[in-house]
């Protein structure tokens, strides 16, 4: 059961996008994918298709449920998404009040999902230190960190190798690597971030996802870039990356069989 997590050090980087056009990308591979939000922007589920005003979620009920894998909805296919879903503030303080305090919480809630067969699990984090990113990190095989091909971006870099991001070493596992998003050829200031960026990081640069409009209007159709413009740059590009995550974290291709049967939506 593979576990990467999506962060960044700043907002506005494309990170939740990222993030769900990564999982469509594994998906199409064969694998079972789950997306989860730990952003109280609750935006992730929108680029899966769930309907604005669907508000459900994890987070409302978590410090009551022992198992979060009864929020999960289907997607379709081979996607699953874990919404934060609706939360109010005193529900909001309290889940991450213990994320803080307990260290088993994430673990015992996840318990179930952590341990299916097979699948592919694909967190994203509201941007900047978060206790969720922290608890969850310690359980991570691999960490993504999306960045923009600009100079705000470009000095936040030290934050991620100094590890402020959850105070400790970001990834004790495969590691962090660096998606550089939205860089633009057009633009020199993007052309030389990304030069700099791929001379600084060397391997640890996983890849540059190339400014692509069709991006924005596959997000405002509720579709993944694969389908809304299979032949576009940035669907080439985010492909690129999921292949070099499988190999990274050793992903054998699924073939969509289900092993075992947890109770959960949709599986």
């Amino acid at each position: 059961m593979p576990l990467i997590c999506v962060c960044s050090p700043k907002g506005g980087v494309g990170k939740t996008t990222l993030t769900a056009n990564l999982a469509y990308a594994l998906s199409r591979a064969g694998n079972k994918v789950l997306a989860i939000d730990f952003d109280v922007q609750n935006a992730l589920r929108l680029h899966f298709g769930v309907p604005l005003s669907d508000g459900r979620g994890f987070v409302a009920k978590a410090t009551e449920s022992p198992d979060w894998s009864q929020f999960v909805l289907s997607a379709g296919g081979n996607i699953f998404v874990l919404p934060y879903g609706d939360a109010t503030e005193p529900q909001r303080e309290a889940f991450e009040a213990r994320l803080v305090q307990d260290e088993h919480f994430l673990l015992r809630g996840l318990s179930t999902l952590l341990n299916y067969p097979g699948l592919i699990i694909i967190a994203d984090f509201p941007p900047g230190p978060s206790p969720a990113l922290k608890a969850l990190s310690r359980l991570a095989d691999l960490h993504l960190v999306s960045l923009l091909a600009d100079t705000a971006s470009l000095s936040l870099l030290p934050q991620v190798e100094n590890h402020r991001l959850t105070g400790e070493v970001l990834n004790r596992k495969a590691g962090y690597y660096v998606v550089l998003n939205q860089s633009d050829n057009r633009r020199q200031i993007s052309r030389d971030v990304t030069a700099f960026m791929e001379q600084r990081l060397g391997e640890r640069l996983m890849g540059v996802v190339h400014r692509d409009e069709s991006v924005i209007e596959a997000n405002a159709s509720q579709q993944s870039i694969f389908d809304f413009s299979p032949a576009s740059a940035a669907a080439f590009d985010i492909e690129l990356i999921a292949r070099k995550v499988t190999n990274i974290l050793g992903v054998r291709v699924g073939d969509g069989t289900v092993h075992s049967q947890p109770k959960m939506s949709g599986f």
